[in-house]
């Protein structure tokens, strides 16, 4: 009898794997709030990840202390999971070398990702990406870390098939606030929040820009945040429509209530989340040749589909079905 072959073997042979990340990314600019959310982490498992802020969260003239901060912190036995990743200074702030140095001399084995912000054009992105892979040689890193990059501004948004290239890419995050800034009011100050960020022509097309541009480069979309602080419904409903209305499969919190909305909002269903489990296991026993299932013809094609829906499952923390979890998720 033939041994059982992993849909990874079966399915991706030669491919660069798409990534399976947590679906939540949760922003964090205090020492603080960095403790307080790996507190939630640590409640509520491994669904999200925190992003330690040293753009928006460094106070000015306290850029390298701040920075020295979030090594400690990530370093220290808090950062239980070691999902934690950072945003450093945008390319024109003269600190954003200095961000580097400091966090990959100190967390280049554990940090998640580095986040670049407020890029302007490819460009920029590449020799940002090319620092931080000759400062991680410098250092004897051997992994290749994450890179994530905001597309928050005119220039981004032209070149976003460029930027989501770039190597080592993970995300391209869409940053809202920024993006409708630049408009010279042009989108109003309604557009920021549902369901103008949504329906607005000029926001829905780069919103939709982003998406396929990641998904072609075979990188993560990540959607912008929900202003509604404390409204944790508002949250979930911005993040379906994110979800299932552009594609995005990401999305950012700011505050700790929208973590569960936002993880709630863009997990499969368990209805998909089944059919998913009962075409794979039946998939792996045929050797990943076509199968029937309920009256359906299934193939490669359809399993690919199905093994990143449990994927996503097992990412946001969801029930799968004993046989299909014992299979493919138990080492």
């Amino acid at each position: 009898m033939n041994a059982l072959v992993h849909p990874n073997l079966a399915l991706f042979k030669g491919e660069k794997p798409f990534p399976m990340i947590p679906t939540c990314e949760h922003f964090a600019g205090s020492e603080k709030l960095m403790l307080k959310a790996m507190q939630i982490q640590d409640q509520l498992g491994p669904v999200f990840d925190i992003t330690c802020d040293c753009e928006d969260g460094a106070a000015t003239g306290q850029e390298r202390e701040h920075a020295q901060m979030i090594v400690r912190v990530q370093q220290s036995e808090v950062n239980k999971f070691k999902m934690a990743g950072v945003r450093i200074h945008d390319y024109t702030h003269p600190a954003w070398k200095q961000d580097v140095d400091i966090l990959v001399e100190g967390l280049g084995d554990i940090l998640a990702y580095i986040t670049i912000p407020k890029s302007t054009e490819a460009a920029q992105v590449g020799e940002m990406i090319a620092y931080i892979q000759k400062k991680a040689a410098q250092h004897g890193v051997k992994r290749e870390i994450p890179i994530h990059a905001l597309i928050e501004t005119h220039g981004a948004l032209h070149e976003v098939f460029e930027i989501a290239a770039q190597p080592g890419l993970q995300v391209l995050d869409f940053g809202l606030m920024d993006f409708v800034s630049g408009h010279h009011g042009a989108i109003p100050a309604s557009a920021m929040r549902s369901p103008g960020q949504f329906e607005h022509r000029l926001l829905a097309r780069a919103k939709s820009e982003v998406v396929a541009a990641a998904l072609m480069h075979g990188v993560v979309p990540a959607h912008n945040v929900s202003l509604d602080l404390k409204n944790s419904i508002a949250t979930y409903e911005d993040a379906a429509r994110a979800r299932n209305e552009f594609g995005f499969l990401r999305m950012w919190s700011i505050y700790p209530t929208q973590i569960q909305a936002i993880v709630d909002a863009m997990k499969p269903s368990q209805n998909e989340i089944k059919d998913a489990a009962d075409i794979l296991t039946a998939a792996q026993k045929a050797n990943w040749g076509p199968i029937q299932h309920a009256g359906e013809l299934h193939d490669r094609a359809t399993y690919r589909y199905y093994w990143e829906v449990l994927q996503q499952a097992k990412i946001t923390g969801s029930a799968i079905p004993h046989a299909a979890d014992l299979a493919f998720f138990t080492d």
